[in-house]
């Protein structure tokens, strides 16, 4: 520690600038850690983190690389498998086990973001994401200097308060053997783990990704735990559809419910999306059904979730097990005529 740094805590101190004063302790802790003073490291933290010394939000604002966001405080519909996993990793953060770093990976809209998300309103703490748009620079060198100021940030901020989230990892980190990889990105990888590596334990970080299967295993192994996303069965999906269908309905008056119909349209397609796509789908079918007719959501579902065919085929329906009523609803035509044409048929 340098007399420096003790004129610099009194001075903050007299001035009542708690994030200087939580800045520059970070600082002396940073150097007795350096100096192979681990323990007394933490202790000093451990001090001020008891003291309930806290960046207050508004100061968020002098943050470059990240940025406080606002997240929903409603519950989160997820398969129990995950759901557990979550709880798992929120009461590990409460009791201090000493994991600190997780990486949540599948495929889009299934839940990653927002998990992340619930975490924080269990835990009552702030949602710092990294600005990925500041930190890649297209001049040479300047990314790597980025991401070394983006972690002398993450370590001046409360972590008691906080969780640090990297949203979509894979705009930063690259495989640093893949033959495609850009020399920059790779370097940048490099440092990345090493900055890493060097992040005080009691930070929490979360990160994201669509392509967990094009990781550098070196990066992998950084964190304390992976969770997979892509574990939902058929009926996890129709279970969540089945919420978010509910749940919209009642923001309408003219449109009616039939979970029967909706589950058979869920059943018969060979594939469910993931739950965000699956939100997109029904909001939009919902706010743009004709106002005359009650069901006619259920027509735009079926279409949108079978590619919009131009022309329904109602002997396909039939065979599909489809009813009368049912063909009447998807595709328009009165039931009379339904009968008629497949008595025909």
């Amino acid at each position: 520690m340098k007399k420096q740094n003790v004129v610099n805590l009194i001075k903050y101190h007299a001035e009542n600038n708690n994030e200087a004063f939580i800045s520059e302790v970070a600082e002396i802790a940073r150097d007795f850690d350096a100096n192979g003073d681990d323990v007394i490291a933490q202790y000093i933290m451990e001090l001020v983190s008891n003291a309930n010394f806290y960046v207050p939000q508004h100061s968020y604002k002098n943050l470059k690389y990240l940025r406080k966001l606002e997240y929903s405080t409603k519950p989160l519909l997820l398969p129990n498998i995950i759901e557990e996993d979550i709880i798992g990793i929120t009461r590990a953060i409460a009791n201090k086990s000493g994991l600190s770093k997780f990486l949540f990976y599948g495929e889009p809209g299934s839940g990653k973001t927002e998990s992340a998300y619930q975490i924080a309103r269990l835990l009552n703490r702030d949602i710092l994401s990294v600005d990925f748009e500041q930190l890649v620079d297209s001049r040479l060198g300047e990314t790597a200097k980025n991401v070394a100021m983006l972690f002398d940030e993450i370590n001046h901020i409360a972590f008691n308060k906080t969780i640090v989230i990297f949203d979509e990892i894979d705009s930063i980190v690259l495989d640093r053997i893949n033959k495609n990889d850009l020399r920059e990105m790779g370097r940048v990888t490099s440092l990345f783990l090493k900055e890493l590596d060097k992040l005080n334990d009691n930070i929490i970080i979360i990160a994201t990704t669509n392509l967990f299967q094009n990781f550098d295993k070196a990066l992998i192994r950084r964190f304390d735990a992976l969770v997979s996303f892509d574990r939902y069965s058929k009926k996890d999906l129709i279970d969540v559809a089945d919420s978010i269908l509910t749940a919209s309905l009642r923001k309408v008056n003219n449109l009616k419910q039939d979970l029967r119909l909706f589950n058979k349209i869920l059943n018969k397609v060979e594939s469910i999306p993931y739950p965000g796509d699956l939100k997109q789908i029904i909001k939009t079918s919902i706010a743009f059904s004709d106002d005359s007719n009650e069901y006619d959501y259920l027509r735009k579902i079926y279409l949108a979730l079978n590619g919009n065919p131009e022309k329904i085929d109602i002997q396909q329906l039939n065979e599909s097990g489809y009813t009368t009523r049912e063909i009447e609803i998807l595709t328009r035509i009165p039931k009379s005529s339904v009968s008629r044409k497949l008595k025909g048929n």
